[in-house]
């Protein structure tokens, strides 16, 4: 059973590759499209197959460059790096101060069974 992301796969395949061959017919043989009707010049016609993706591709480039340019404008800066290294060594040292006295839990526990084990 093919899944539904396999359908639009395979959908989208077949547009483009149509597309794609539409596309090359009209730019190496305009005359096809004059003789269905709608256009006169075969030089208008290889113009406007070049112009238009043109145009879409620059379009498209530069709303790609607007949109990195307002990430870039709205994103605040990041930490100063030493404000970053301060933060972790103050976090490091309240480690180490925590670390002390879970040991000397632990060395209570341990202490606690060799007591009960001498007393045995």
């Amino acid at each position: 059973m093919v899944s539904k992301d396999q359908t639009i796969g395979g959908t989208i395949l077949i547009v483009c590759v149509a597309i794609a061959i539409l596309y090359l017919a009209t730019l190496f043989y305009p005359q096809w499209i004059i003789n269905i009707g709608w256009a006169h010049n075969p030089d208008a016609i290889q113009f406007w197959t070049i112009a238009v993706p043109v145009f879409i591709a620059f379009i498209a480039i530069m709303a790609i460059g607007a949109w990195i340019g307002w990430t870039m404008a709205t994103t605040p800066p990041p930490k100063p790096i030493e404000e970053l290294t301060s933060e972790i060594e103050e976090r490091e040292e309240a480690k180490a101060e925590e670390q002390p006295e879970e040991k000397t839990a632990e060395q209570a526990v341990e202490e606690k069974k060799l007591r009960r084990k001498t007393e045995k």
